[in-house]
C-alpha cells in the first residue's frame, strides 16, 4: 500500500515563476535518475501562486531526500512561501493512471 502526502502552499507573486522553476528541475533529476517507489506530482493551480505536491510512496524510504534539486528547491522555499507549507498525509481512496 502507498504512503501519500500532499503539501499545499502559497507563494509571493513575485516568487511563483522561481518557484516553478526550481521544481522543473526537481522533475528533471527524477527523470534522469529515475528513483523507484515513488511518484510524485506537482499542479499549480489557477491563481498562479498556490503549489499543490502529492508524493506517493512504496516503502517509509522517501527518494527525495536523497535528489539533489529537492534539496536546493526547499533550501529558499521559506522565502518565496506567504505561509507555511500544509503537508497532510492522505488516504487514497482511487487512482487512475497515478
Amino acid at each position: 500500500m502507498s504512503e501519500a502526502i500532499v503539501v499545499r502552499y502559497e507563494t509571493a507573486v513575485d516568487a511563483a515563476a522561481e518557484n516553478q522553476r526550481l521544481v522543473e528541475r526537481v522533475y528533471a533529476e527524477l527523470a534522469a535518475t529515475r528513483p523507484e517507489g515513488l511518484r510524485y506530482l506537482t499542479l499549480r493551480l489557477a491563481d498562479g501562486v498556490t503549489f499543490v505536491h502529492v508524493a506517493l510512496r512504496d516503502s517509509n524510504d522517501n527518494p527525495l531526500v536523497r535528489v539533489r534539486a529537492f534539496a536546493e528547491f526547499q533550501a529558499g522555499l521559506a522565502d518565496r512561501v506567504v505561509g507555511p507549507p500544509q503537508p497532510s498525509a492522505a488516504t487514497i481512496v482511487g487512482s487512475y493512471g497515478f
